[in-house]
């Protein structure tokens, strides 16, 4: 808390008063009462004025020369005084304040001929007083160092925190897109289909509506997992595996998607995190080909490794333009970049020479961590 000023002007006063007081009981002059006074004003002046109040004190200390041997209350004063420019002034500046009081006192000790008895407590005292007042100068240094050190943390943890909310919120409205859009598009594919063969095949329209209902119950079935996992940190389920990949594929041939899968390479002892990526490429590559290329065959590969996992999707060509459902936003393929990208790998998308569209991925299996060698 910042002192207020009329303390620093009492301050002053009574170390004047003190000065001049002591000046007078010990019998020295009308200039050295004034000197006096002065070195004891000076004090009420570093905290506002350092600079100043320094040049005060080193100005009263030498018009004190002429009369000879200082008295305990000038001396005192000087003490006070190497003790504040320590305290309120630069290492240049204080130093330089300091042997000036010093060289001050040393020569009236020379006029006094009494240089033998006034060195060495001369020495002591100024340099006594000028160490402390630079210790606490640097603490308070320190202490405001750590108040701004503590609260620029502040501003990052607030920050962070603010950033972490951000990326949550990314995080579930992706979950939600992949759940959603997997789930609609089956349903508008079907219900169109259903639509057209109503009339004709009874029978393949039972399967039609089978494939909604499905579906729904499996969009159901995921928004509940989703809710329990957001709700509940201790809610974990099961370890996923290759398995999850096998069944999704066969559900989206259930709907009538041409879906062909192949496994190749290691299935066991995969990374959950990674094989969960894995699943995740396969169903927004299937949502895609069934909203934009309905009918057309789609292939997916799947290679597991010890280093790596390597999935590829990839859809022919629609037999007719009019098949896409609609125009794609972006959207899940940016989002599939970004879940690829934070686990390590990399994910390539784009339309084939001959006809339709290829997704690829590599997910590690483990990710690397630099570490700096601190020898």
């Amino acid at each position: 808390m910042r002192r207020p000023v009329h303390i620093d002007a009492l301050i002053g006063a009574l170390a004047a008063l003190f000065g001049a007081a002591g000046a007078a009981l010990a019998g020295q002059g009308p200039a050295a009462w004034l000197a006096a006074a002065a070195l004891g004003a000076a004090l009420g002046l570093y905290r506002e004025h350092p600079t100043v109040a320094a040049g005060v004190a080193v100005a009263a200390t030498a018009a004190l020369v002429p009369s000879g041997d200082m008295t305990l209350a000038p001396a005192l004063l000087v003490c006070a005084n190497a003790f504040a420019a320590g305290r309120w002034l630069g290492w240049s500046a204080s130093t330089a304040t300091a042997v000036a009081l010093l060289a001050a006192m040393l020569c009236a000790a020379i006029v006094a001929r009494d240089v033998d008895n006034s060195v060495v407590p001369a020495f002591l005292l100024v340099g006594t007083a000028w160490i402390a007042g630079r210790a606490i100068r640097e603490r308070d240094l320190v202490a405001l160092r750590l108040v701004e050190r503590a609260e620029e943390l502040e501003r990052e943890r607030e920050a962070f925190a603010t950033l972490s909310v951000r990326y949550e919120r990314a995080r579930i409205a992706s979950e939600l897109h992949d759940i959603v859009a997997h789930a609609i598009s089956v349903m508008v594919v079907q219900a169109g289909a259903g639509q057209r063969i109503a009339a004709v095949d009874p029978q393949l329209t039972s399967e039609t509506f089978d494939a909604i209902a499905g579906a729904a119950r499996q969009a159901e079935q995921d928004m509940t997992q989703l809710v329990a996992l957001l709700s509940d940190e201790e809610a974990i389920g099961h370890a996923p595996d290759l398995a999850l990949v096998e069944e999704l594929v066969a559900r989206a041939a259930g709907t009538g998607l041409d879906v062909t899968l192949r496994l190749e390479g290691s299935r066991e002892g995969l990374p959950a995190s990674a094989v969960q990526t894995v699943y995740r490429v396969v169903r927004e590559s299937l949502t895609n080909a069934l909203r934009y290329a309905s009918g057309a065959p789609v292939h997916v590969l799947v290679r597991g490794g010890a280093a790596s996992i390597e999935v590829e999707v990839v859809n022919d060509a629609a037999a007719d333009a009019e098949a896409l459902a609609g125009h794609g936003t972006g959207n899940g393929l940016r989002g599939l970049r970004e879940r690829v990208g934070a686990s390590g790998g990399r994910l390539e998308a784009g339309p084939r020479e001959s006809g339709g569209w290829r997704v690829a991925a590599r997910i590690p299996c483990s990710v690397a961590v630099a570490v700096e060698d601190g020898g």
